[in-house]
């Protein structure tokens, strides 16, 4: 992705279509006053966009990544994160969250991601803004999810005062989409990857152990070729979401057997299919459209 030098007020797109070249003035001008950016970047398409965006717009002196590592991210959105930070060059820096240590987060309650981002925006205003020389933190927000009910982590980036070009710019995630299209970014197309401990109930515990147990299942299904997958933690059970179009596949006894052997190894007792499909914010829309 070129980075421009940045030598007058007006940053230019020439090389981006007309429709995204607007978005991507927008979130200049909503850049305007910045002079050191930290962005929340999680490798995800939202952080992804608004990082290579960042650089750009401020240089790569004056915009960074931060690069939050706990246990409820997967090992290989991990490796996707730095890849993708790799292809920007993007300066980006890695620190450890222990959401985990509080005990709202593990009682896994319908607000239980405002505990895990006020966690990550604690961390980095306390410890990094300083060391960092930062004047502000910005995150991938984008015009959708400002909309929807299911994002209790969006309360901690008020409080914290984050920054969220994309949903300032009423940028929404199609448009994102056809952003990180034009800047040529490999996660363009990619899932979204809610954090994992999204695969456990509310109101039950939230523990490293089946942390693990979603991670090295879902691993099991990416490895046998499935485009995306959730696998809801319900105790014994393990309950797999992946896209109605390959639900189908299951009806192969090479995959069921591979999935079914592989699944029960990371400790579930009982493997199960959804027939819904993947369903995004399940658990948390069940509670909020119950209390509507």
């Amino acid at each position: 992705v070129p980075v421009p030098a940045l030598d007058s007020e007006a940053v230019r797109f020439d090389d981006l279509s007309t429709a995204t070249r607007a978005d991507a003035e927008a979130v200049a001008d909503a850049l305007s006053d910045v002079k050191r950016l930290g962005v929340a970047y999680s490798g995800g398409v939202d952080s992804a966009v608004l990082l290579a965006l960042s650089v750009r717009v401020l240089g790569r002196d004056r915009a960074l990544g931060l690069l939050a590592d706990s246990p409820s991210l997967a090992r290989h959105e991990l490796q996707i994160a730095r890849s993708v930070a790799a292809q920007l060059g993007a300066d980006v820096v890695e620190f450890a969250t222990h959401e985990g240590d509080r005990p709202q987060y593990r009682a896994n309650g319908a607000d239980r991601c405002f505990y895990c981002k006020d966690e990550l925006f604690t961390v980095i205003s306390e410890t990094l803004a300083e060391d960092l020389s930062l004047d502000a933190v910005a995150y991938g927000e984008n015009a959708d999810d400002a909309k929807r009910l299911d994002r209790p982590g969006a309360e901690a980036a008020t409080r914290h005062r984050v920054l969220r070009p994309l949903a300032q710019a009423g940028i929404t995630k199609a448009r994102v989409r056809a952003l990180a299209h034009d800047l040529g970014l490999s996660v363009a197309d990619k899932p979204a990857a809610p954090c994992l401990a999204s695969r456990i109930p509310h109101g039950e515990q939230v523990t490293p152990e089946k942390l693990r147990q979603v991670e090295t299942a879902e691993q099991v299904l990416r490895d046998l070729g499935f485009s995306d997958s959730r696998v809801r933690h319900h105790g014994k059970i393990a309950r797999i979401e992946v896209p109605l179009a390959e639900i189908g596949r299951f009806a192969d006894d090479t995959v069921r057997e591979q999935a079914l052997r592989a699944i029960r190894a990371s400790g579930f007792a009982y493997v199960t299919i959804d027939l819904a499909g993947m369903q995004s914010g399940a658990f948390t829309m069940q509670i909020i459209t119950r209390h509507d």
